[in-house]
C-alpha cells in the first residue's frame, strides 16, 4: 500500500475504541510550559489524540512541532506561535503522517514553511487519504475536527536530514528510518539538550503499532528496537514524547526495554511452533501483569502481529 494512496480506512476493528464517546482531543495552548530557554511544549494533558507540541525559538525564527487534529486546534497552535514569535519567521515540522499531529498543516500555508523528510512527505501522499477517511470514521468531535481538511502538502522536503538554522540555536531534523512508521522524524535541540520523538516514544502507555494487515504494515518492531537503541545511545537531556508526559532519558530507555521485551516474549513462542492467538493471549497477559498501570493495551495484540510477520526462526 505504500506506493498509492489507500482506497479504504486501514482498520476494521478500529485499535481506538468507537463504542464509547471519545473526548474532544483539543488542543489547549494555556497549559503551554517551558523547558529550555525559549523552548516551550504544549503538552497533551493525556487526552487521546492530541500530541504533545513544541515551539522553539532562535533569533531570527521560530520552529513549531506538530499542529494538533484539524484546523481548529492549528489555528490555535499558530496563533500562540505567532504570539511567541513577536515578528520571527515561522517553520513548521511534524514527527510522522498521523493526522493528530500532521493534519492541521494547511493552516500554516502561507504563514510558516512546512519542511519534513521525503519518507513522511510520501506518506503524507499515499497513505493520508485512508488514515483522513478512518479518523473520520471515528465520530463525534474528531470527524467535525477534520471536516474540510485534506493532508497537507510540505513546502520543503529533506532527504534523511536537515539542519535548521533559527538564529543562534540549530534543530537538527533526523529520519530515523522505518519505526512506528516509514517516515519517523525526531527534532533534536543540541544547546537544550531535549529530543522531540514524535510516536516513537509514549510514556504510561504500550507502544502504538498501527498494524493494520494489508493496509498499512509499515510499523516495524525490529526496526523500531534499533532505532530506540540509536536514540538512547545519545543521552538527551529532556525527551518529549508524542503523547505522555514528558521526561528524561529513561523515556527512551523504558520504550527500548519494552520493544526488547515484547520482541523476545513473542519470538519465543514463535520459535516454539505456537500459534498467533495463543501466542498474543500468553504475551498480552505476561505484559500486563508486567506493566499493570499502563494504558493501550490493545496495542499489544497488534505489536505481537507485527512481530510474528517479522520472526526470522
Amino acid at each position: 500500500m505504500a506506493d498509492k494512496p489507500m482506497s479504504h480506512a486501514p482498520m476494521a476493528d478500529p485499535a481506538v475504541p468507537t463504542d464509547v464517546p471519545l473526548p474532544d482531543p483539543a488542543v489547549r495552548t494555556a497549559g503551554a510550559r517551558e523547558i529550555a530557554p525559549d523552548l516551550l511544549v504544549i503538552p497533551n494533558q493525556r487526552v487521546p489524540l492530541v500530541p504533545n507540541i513544541g515551539i522553539i525559538g532562535g533569533t531570527r525564527a521560530v520552529l513549531v512541532v506538530e499542529t494538533g487534529i484539524g484546523t481548529a486546534n492549528a489555528e490555535q497552535v499558530l496563533a500562540f506561535a505567532a504570539e511567541v514569535a513577536k515578528g520571527r519567521r515561522l517553520y513548521l515540522t511534524t514527527t510522522h503522517f498521523h493526522p493528530e499531529h500532521a493534519f492541521g498543516a494547511h493552516v500554516f500555508a502561507g504563514e510558516a514553511t512546512y519542511l519534513v523528510n521525503r519518507a513522511q512527505a510520501d506518506d503524507l501522499r499515499t497513505k493520508g487519504p485512508g488514515y483522513l477517511e478512518m479518523f473520520r470514521g471515528f465520530g463525534g468531535a474528531i470527524a467535525h475536527r477534520l471536516e474540510g481538511v485534506r493532508p497537507p502538502t510540505p513546502d520543503v522536503v529533506h532527504d534523511g536530514g536537515h539542519d535548521l538554522d533559527l538564529g543562534g540555536r540549530i534543530v537538527r531534523l533526523r529520519a530515523t528510518g522505518r519505526g512506528h512508521t516509514k517516515g519517523d522524524q525526531v527534532v533534536e535541540v543540541p544547546d537544550a539538550g531535549v529530543l522531540f520523538t514524535g510516536d516513537l516514544a509514549e510514556t504510561g502507555q504500550f507502544a502504538i503499532f498501527p498494524w493494520f494487515p494489508p493496509y498499512d504494515t509499515d510499523v516495524s518492531g525490529v526496526r523500531w528496537l534499533a532505532v530506540m537503541e540509536r536514540l538512547a545511545a545519545g543521552e538527551p537531556r529532556v525527551v518529549v514524547p508524542g503523547h505522555g508526559d514528558v521526561g528524561g532519558p529513561q523515556v527512551i530507555a523504558d520504550v527500548r526495554d519494552y520493544l526488547r521485551e515484547l520482541r523476545d516474549e513473542t519470538w519465543r513462542r514463535r520459535d516454539s511452533a505456537m500459534g498467533e492467538d495463543e501466542i498474543v493471549a500468553e504475551v498480552r497477559a505476561l505484559l500486563i501483569e508486567r506493566h499493570p498501570e499502563w494504558a493501550g493495551r490493545e496495542w499489544i495484540e497488534r505489536g505481537v502481529g507485527c512481530l510474528c510477520a517479522e520472526h526470522t526462526g
